[in-house]
């Protein structure tokens, strides 16, 4: 009876550890306002039809200032629209084949009023629809002055 007894302890002990953390979890994940989520993949869809379209300034305006990037190992910042050349840009990616990309999915993972997560995957493509390749990645994207923007993005494309 006494064993019995120490794992209900054990037991209701363990429980009370994983709902405490659960609260907390719950909390990080912020609640996501469907909003916010609208406006969100707003911007990401005009990030992807500027991108494919190489409007180089038109892209830049789905950008947040200073704008990072993290990939191949880099961190690179953008402190301003403006300071990069569209030729260079967009012909490094052609030389790869490249003629479109477009999103596999965009899962918001956490999001505040200001702050938003998102999980993304996009694919590359040829002219003729093959696929170069999918890329996972994560872009955070903030709301400042009241605009949304891309403030952040990490992928696993060169």
């Amino acid at each position: 009876m006494k064993r019995l007894f120490f794992v209900f302890l054990t037991i209701i002990g363990g429980l009370t550890r994983v709902l405490g953390q659960s609260s907390a979890t719950d909390q990080g994940s912020h609640g996501i306002d469907p909003r916010v989520s609208a406006a969100v993949f707003q911007v990401l869809d005009e990030y992807m039809a500027t991108f494919n379209a190489k409007d180089l300034a038109g892209w830049e305006r789905t950008y947040k200032f200073p704008h990072y990037r993290l990939a191949s190992g880099k961190m690179s910042v953008l402190e301003k629209a403006g300071l990069r050349d569209s030729a260079r840009v967009f012909g490094e990616l052609q030389k790869t084949g490249w003629d479109h990309s477009q999103w596999d999915h965009r899962n918001i993972i956490q999001a505040s009023a200001d702050k938003v997560h998102v999980d993304t995957e996009f694919s590359r493509y040829r002219a003729d629809g093959s696929l170069i390749g999918h890329y996972e990645s994560l872009y955070i994207l903030t709301k400042e002055e009241g605009h949304w923007g891309i403030k952040f993005r990490s992928s696993y494309a060169e």
